[in-house]
């Protein structure tokens, strides 16, 4: 097969934070005053791009309406427009930074910051001493929160975890000592499998990367380890023209070489992501150390809510070498009510593209909703009895006896997450909400959010 060019030399990352975010709206054709609204959604959503992201991905002639562009860019009606009239004109008026922090506080108080319980869940079973930047999610999986990884190499303007980016110390899932994760995995041979994610691990050079993984290579109950990563996306660099990319390609090496699978969990939101020729490369480069390249996206409103975007993506993954793995629903936290698609929207979209592609890209599950009892998929909408109903189940969940067990909501065209769901068919209950794990791991409240456009 001929491979097409890649640079022989990478260029220097370079990152643009809010300080950029005039001049690099401004090539966008916005106003002063929309550049101004943009800042204050900055002030309290993290904002952070690089020299690639805008030089190769972003379509300037389409801006603002460009997918990229709204991927990265915050947008002026991304927050309610009395909270951006509010900061905006603290701005304007050159307040202190602590007023315009106490405002900005105030705001990202009511957008739900760590939704399913996350904090919550560094707490990793009852009885048992705190564990920031650990959690036992699932009996078999445990999820680690590098310290050095706590960032990106550029923001989605979607992300649930939003509340790791903006300089606030109580938000933050973070660890730095991977003895302490070491010593709980020994005292729990159940958990097999450990997810790396942040921020972005692959923001952390080769041999920080290597300090956290290879001590769990002494493990022997575990099989697989996890690396949740969008660098694919905004710096594929790293792994092929990066300094230390041959090392980093190395240390995955020795991860499949100790007999272990290592699942690169690529997020790529938009076919354009992978178009570069560098991408290809560095996918190539990845999967012949051995990694699988499994990839997943949330179903995004203005950015990626058509069936033809999914087709094509999981189509160019498949070629790839790449393995479709996960169709996510946007989390109820941050933006949601702007980029968030209903449940019903959300099924039509994910069964419309998965009809358009063959058996190998038929890997990929979802819609699926990350929530508090586990991984709620939404399998379609059917009739039943006479009653227009979802039909959901469990693809993974704290509680084992859910998963793959089928249950059924009431039909809400409007509803966008589990919370906003009620039992159908003369049930008062959700399964999930009479397994014995509900009293201990209560689902917490959320308020229903208004109706979606």
């Amino acid at each position: 097969m001929t491979r097409e060019a890649v640079p022989a030399a990478g260029r220097r990352f370079r990152a643009y934070t809010a300080k950029h975010l005039d001049e690099l709206t401004a090539r966008a054709g916005l106003s002063a005053d929309e550049r101004l609204a943009v800042r204050a959604v900055a002030a309290v959503l993290p904002f952070r791009v690089n020299a690639y992201v805008v030089d190769e991905l972003v379509d300037w002639s389409a801006a603002p309406d460009d997918p990229i562009y709204r991927l990265v860019f915050p947008q002026p009606d991304m927050l309610p427009a009395a909270d951006v009239a509010e900061i905006a004109g603290l701005l304007s008026a050159g307040a202190p930074r602590e007023e315009l922090n106490r405002a900005a506080n105030r705001v990202r108080a009511g957008l739900n910051p760590h939704p399913a319980g996350q904090l919550a869940l560094n707490i990793p079973r009852a009885g048992e001493e705190p564990l920031p930047g650990v959690q036992h999610k699932y009996p078999e999986t445990v999820l680690f929160f590098p310290k050095q990884g706590q960032t990106c190499h550029a923001y989605c303007t979607y992300c649930f975890r939003w509340a790791q980016f903006v300089g606030e110390p109580d938000l933050k899932m973070a660890n730095d000592d991977i003895g302490s994760l070491v010593r709980y995995l020994g005292a729990h041979p159940e958990v097999t499998s450990v997810l790396i994610t942040g921020g972005d691990p692959m923001i952390m050079g080769g041999g920080v990367l290597a300090r956290y993984i290879e001590p769990l290579l002494a493990l022997p109950q575990l099989e697989s380890i996890r690396i949740g990563t969008k660098s694919l996306a905004y710096w594929p660099q790293r792994f092929v023209t990066d300094p230390d990319a041959d090392e980093t390609l190395r240390l995955f090496e020795r991860v499949v070489d100790s007999g272990r699978s290592l699942a690169f969990m690529a997020h790529f939101s938009h076919p354009r992501e992978m178009a570069p020729p560098l991408v290809h490369e560095a996918v190539r480069r990845i999967r012949d150390t051995g990694a699988v390249v499994r990839t997943q996206a949330p179903l995004i409103r203005s950015i990626n809510d058509d069936a033809a975007v999914w087709a094509d993506m999981w189509r160019t993954q498949v070629r790839l070498g790449m393995v479709p793995y996960y169709m996510f629903v946007e989390r109820d936290t941050g933006p949601q009510d702007y980029f968030a698609v209903p449940l019903a929207r959300a099924s039509e979209v994910f069964n419309a593209a998965y009809r358009q592609v063959s058996g190998l890209a038929r890997t990929v599950r979802g819609p699926s909703m990350s929530a508090t009892p586990g991984k709620v998929c939404v399998d379609g909408v059917l009739e039943v009895a006479g009653e227009k109903v979802f039909q959901l189940h469990f693809i993974q969940a704290r509680d084992p006896e859910l998963v793959n067990r089928p249950f059924f909501a009431r039909y809400d065209e409007k509803a966008a997450w589990l919370s906003e769901l009620k039992p159908a068919l003369g049930a008062t209950h959700f399964p999930f909400q009479l397994a014995p794990s509900a009293e201990a791991d209560p689902v917490p409240a959320v308020p229903v959010r208004p109706a979606h456009p």
